[in-house]
């Protein structure tokens, strides 16, 4: 990346904010690339896909070590460190290989819990990625809702289709359904 950096002048002048599409993009295109392996069983394209992605990861890192703020080595570290840090169950002083993956879940979110929340983050929604989608951002907000023992009513029957879609997330996540799944595979069924 360092070569292709200092050798092509459109990988030379890009920012983290230029790439940010094309992360969306390659990552858009690894969700397809499941989907699609699913149906042919051929996962060949998930690799290239991946491959896609893990270059955006390199040239964000690329980019942050010419501005002497990280390196990839860092991004490797710290991804190393998080996953010790969250699973306990499995790098700690004692694993237990007798958790269902309910209770990794539920361990997973009290460790994440334990790292704290940013300042002034006290609402539901805050510190969830704003560029989440609308399914995924309701589904979120309602488990955090549900795990912080404020579970929400909902009107299914309301007249207000915003309302009516938050019900319909909230029966997905009963039925233990993915709503952004569930939407896609409809979708494609039909196109």
């Amino acid at each position: 990346m360092r070569r292709l950096r200092a050798e092509c002048p459109w990988k030379a002048e890009q920012t983290h904010r230029s790439l940010v599409r094309y992360l969306l993009e390659e990552t858009a295109e690894t969700v397809e690339a499941i989907d699609a392996g699913e149906v042919s069983g051929d996962w060949s394209h998930l690799a290239e896909e991946l491959g896609d992605v893990l270059l955006q990861v390199v040239f964000h890192a690329a980019i942050a070590e010419e501005r002497g703020e990280f390196d990839l080595d860092d991004v490797a570290r710290g991804i190393t460190t998080k996953m010790r840090r969250r699973n306990p169950h499995v790098f700690g002083e004692t694993p237990s290989a007798d958790l269902d993956a309910a209770a990794v879940n539920d361990l997973w979110q009290k460790m994440k819990a334990r790292e704290g929340k940013p300042a002034g983050a006290v609402e539901a929604g805050d510190s969830l990625p704003a560029g989440l989608s609308a399914l995924l951002y309701a589904d979120k907000v309602l488990d955090r809702l549900d795990r912080s023992g404020r579970p929400v009513t909902l009107d299914a029957a309301s007249a207000d289709l915003g309302e009516r879609l938050l019900a319909l997330v909230a029966e997905a996540r009963t039925a233990g359904v993915d709503p952004e799944q569930a939407l896609r595979d409809a979708v494609r069924a039909r196109s």
